[in-house]
């Protein structure tokens, strides 16, 4: 199967499905000499793991991460660092209804048309639970994006919005609730909304807001690898993502030029950033930030209409441990795909001149 790497110089390579017994990846083009704390790792990894609150999806796995090599007394080697996460709590069968049939919305169906075979347990390589391997790898490159600061947020549950600029906000509120929304008024209206959602058998989409702060002036390779062109493909890749924009965003088609420009400091800085840090595809050295669309979770536990595999209507319901709302669980995943690329062009841009 292709399309299981990501990135040029800085290269994750995932492997493993929901059900099986376990996850992972090689993460290739980590320098070597990069003093690794491991516990700030494990940190993030618990940040997405499932079970951590009653607002997401009640799957017990502790998520501990093992390496298996490219660290030696703590720092990286600059071989590859093979990692794994197994998986202790499958529960196979709350998915044995759904062997025959296609669940709407979720991959079952092209799966099973492209490969002529899926893995049904939890949705098989389709399923979230690969993204724990991204966050494993983007927690590594957090560390060698030293300086580089990135916060991501979530910013809108359903219609509920939070209606603050980033500026405004203290990242240090992100993790004081089990939505990670910095503004506790908001955090607490989002978390009773999860909950009524959840009794209702339902599901609910949101956005994450991400800022990266720091971010040297040349990240960035023209022309078809400007630096918001991938990290939009990062985003994307996400499940259940749905839209990207960044800076200004769609909300910019209503400013004239005039109004849109960022007009220069004396020192190369800008008074406005609806660039949203990148300009031609570069960064600047403003703050980069973007939204993150996640649709709602495909599965709900109501009774839904579908086809089986030979074309026949059929009626089904939702069944097994699954988030009401994707978006607070997500919030790390964010950051490590945006790490990720930040890693990847910085080793990059070391080659573009002398």
């Amino acid at each position: 199967m292709a399309g299981n790497s990501f990135g040029s110089l800085f290269r994750l390579t995932t492997f493993g499905e929901s059900h099986g017994k376990a996850i992972g990846g090689v993460l290739d083009g980590c320098p070597a000499g990069l003093t690794l704390d491991l516990s700030e790792i494990q940190k993030d990894l618990n940040r997405r793991k499932p079970g951590q609150s009653a607002i997401v999806t009640q799957r017990k796995e502790p998520d501990t991460v093992e390496f298996y090599s490219g660290i030696f007394e703590g720092k990286t080697t600059g071989t590859p660092i093979g990692f794994a996460i197994h998986n202790t709590n499958q529960k196979s069968h709350d998915y044995s209804h759904i062997k025959d049939s296609y669940r709407p919305s979720h991959a079952d169906y092209v799966y099973d048309q492209k490969y002529g075979f899926r893995d049904y347990r939890g949705g098989g390589r389709s399923s979230a639970r690969e993204t724990a391997s991204r966050v494993v790898a983007g927690a590594i490159a957090k560390q060698l994006l030293s300086d580089i600061k990135i916060n991501a947020f979530v910013s809108q549950v359903g219609e509920l919005k939070l209606d603050k600029h980033y500026k405004d906000l203290d990242f240090n509120f992100i993790e004081s609730n089990p939505v990670r929304c910095p503004d506790p008024e908001s955090a607490a209206k989002m978390e009773a909304y999860i909950k009524e959602i959840k009794k209702e058998g339902d599901t609910i989409g949101g956005i994450i807001t991400c800022v990266a702060q720091n971010v040297p002036i040349g990240l960035g390779e023209p022309v078809f690898d400007k630096l918001h062109a991938e990290l939009g493909k990062a985003m994307l890749s996400i499940n259940a993502v749905k839209g990207f924009e960044f800076g200004s965003g769609f909300a910019g088609v209503t400013m004239k030029g005039s109004e849109h420009n960022d007009q220069f400091n004396t020192d190369g800085t800008t008074k406005t950033n609806n660039s949203g840090g990148v300009q031609g595809g570069i960064s600047n050295g403003m703050d980069i930030y973007f939204n993150v669309a996640f649709k709602p979770v495909a599965t709900v536990l109501q009774a839904y209409d579908t086809i089986d595999k030979d074309g026949n209507p059929v009626t089904t319901q939702g069944k097994g441990r699954h988030d009401p709302c994707v978006v607070p669980r997500a919030v790390p995943i964010v950051e490590a795909m945006t790490a990720l690329v930040l890693a990847d062009f910085m080793l990059l841009n070391r080659s573009t001149k002398l």
